[in-house]
């Protein structure tokens, strides 16, 4: 655990690739790990100190809908305004043209989004 603000609880976790733990890791390139900041709101935070070891808790559903909007929607969405404008167009570069803008679109709508988005992504935090 990071640090503690209110009700605020700042988590820091390594995510590490499958690789890193190899014994030859020194040796290749793509072993790799990195350092993340999760945020934790809850209403319990006299349970916890900083650098305490936590287990951070989310539920399977979240990750089912970050697959969705990441990705599942975008696929969509660009296989259906690419060949809409390819057919009203008939040029591959317009048909483009038109298809990266929305998605950069959907992309901002999603980035302004995060606040409330964040209520609905909420992990949790347990003593191990």
């Amino acid at each position: 655990m990071e640090s503690i603000h209110g009700h605020h609880i700042q988590v820091r976790i390594v995510q590490v690739s499958a690789c890193a733990t190899c014994s030859i890791k020194g040796h290749c390139t793509t072993a790799d790990a990195k350092e993340k900041l999760i945020d934790v709101f809850t209403s319990q935070t006299e349970a916890y100190q900083p650098g305490d070891n936590v287990w951070v808790v989310g539920q399977l559903s979240m990750g089912w809908w970050a697959v969705i909007l990441a990705f599942l929607i975008p696929l969509v969405l660009l296989v259906v305004v690419l060949f809409t404008a390819h057919a009203l167009t008939g040029d591959d570069l317009t048909a483009v043209g038109v298809t990266l803008p929305v998605l950069a679109a959907y992309y901002l709508l999603l980035r302004a989004q995060r606040h409330r988005m964040s209520r609905k992504f909420a992990f949790y935090i347990e003593k191990q």
